[in-house]
């Protein structure tokens, strides 16, 4: 039998990238799976041990941080510090009271479940490089398939035709997509203010302006134990903001232990992504019979040209205070696949507040 070599070391057969490509083809979704009334998951689906050997999270009482940004009325500054902390030790945290009404975010969460539990096929979209549908991202670079479905929408600073968004969920994927621009310009202010820069230094940067929408589905698992949501993984990005349902399953590696992300009604998730710091989470197979349901929208710098450099931002720097890290460009980092912690920094967040990038992503 021939074999092919693939990512990470490991070696596949025919046959799994026959099944493998098969079923990314169908575009049927493990939800179609589960509608063809499928009881145990099929071979691709299965994780390698090494992913799967510590599913439980820490023993400990730890919660990532809660921020309400309410606060911001009485004591802004106090806030800005709460972020650059959340940032340096956490970096995630959940905000609160972010202005965005409850019947948004429950109508939102409805939409893309209504889209996800379609009992067709979705292989009636036409989908393309704006809109796209998928289990893995690049299943041929991956360990193993999900156990997920995914719909990806590149919302800037391009975005697609209306009409090539799915119908079900297109109004609230617009309206939301705008929500979250407004909130992430409102975090990277304080974020800023936090540092001691001009709020809009950021934005300056070009940080808001590219942006794309994940609305991940994880369903029943029968077999939790044998696959995985997501990975072990780092957000590719600067920023990420995260809306999910009541269904649990995220998990954060802080001091080398999983910590749950317990939801909490009407909070976003905010993290960093590679451009700041790495940080590793992860989403357990979905043992329950609701469906989880996750709504991401990633921010990347919009210039990303061989003349655009990032790195340590100049007034944060001096001879008692130098940067740790070299000016990168976007398509330098997006280059490199398993890039090492130097090239995963915009703002020097880590050295303002005393801790190094090592200290947090091992």
């Amino acid at each position: 039998m021939a074999i092919v070599s693939a990512p990470f070391g490991k070696e596949y057969c025919d046959e799994w990238v026959k099944q493998a490509k098969e079923y990314d083809q169908s575009k049927m979704g493990v939800k179609g799976l589960l509608d063809s009334g499928v009881t145990t998951i099929p071979s691709i689906f299965t994780h390698p041990s090494e992913d799967l050997n510590d599913l439980k999270p820490s023993s400990r009482n730890l919660e990532i941080p809660i921020i309400d940004l309410s606060m911001m009325i009485n004591d802004r500054l106090k806030i800005a510090h709460q972020i650059k902390e959340s940032f340096s030790s956490w970096g995630f945290f959940q905000v609160i009271n972010h202005g965005i009404p409850i019947q948004v975010i429950e109508e939102t969460i409805k939409a893309f479940k209504c889209f996800h539990e379609e009992p067709m096929i979705k292989d009636r979209y036409v989908w393309d490089e704006k809109v796209s549908y998928y289990s893995n991202f690049n299943i041929f670079k991956s360990k193993a398939v999900n156990w997920k479905d995914s719909l990806r929408v590149l919302t800037s600073p391009n975005p697609p035709e209306k009409e090539t968004i799915p119908n079900v969920c297109r109004k609230e994927l617009m309206a939301w997509d705008e929500y979250m621009k407004s909130l992430c310009e409102t975090l990277m202010e304080l974020m800023c203010e936090g540092l001691g820069v001009s709020s809009n230094r950021l934005k300056e940067l070009s940080c808001l302006q590219m942006r794309k929408l994940l609305c991940h589905s994880y369903p029943y698992c029968p077999q939790p134990d044998l696959t995985m949501g997501l990975p072990t993984h780092t957000d590719r990005g600067l920023l990420t903001l995260l809306l999910q349902n009541e269904v649990s399953g995220l998990q954060v590696k802080y001091d080398d232990e999983w910590v749950e992300v317990k939801p909490i009604p009407g909070a976003i998730i905010v993290n960093v992504g590679d451009l700041l710091q790495s940080v590793e989470h992860r989403v357990l197979a979905n043992p329950y019979k609701e469906p989880r349901i996750s709504v991401a929208v990633i921010f990347n710098p919009g210039k990303c040209d061989e003349s655009d450099y990032y790195g340590p931002l100049p007034e944060l720097l001096s001879q008692e205070n130098p940067g740790l890290y070299r000016n990168f460009t976007i398509p330098e980092i997006l280059g490199h696949e398993q890039t090492d912690n130097c090239v995963k920094i915009i703002v020097d967040l880590c050295k303002i507040s005393g801790q190094g990038i090592e200290e947090i992503a091992n």
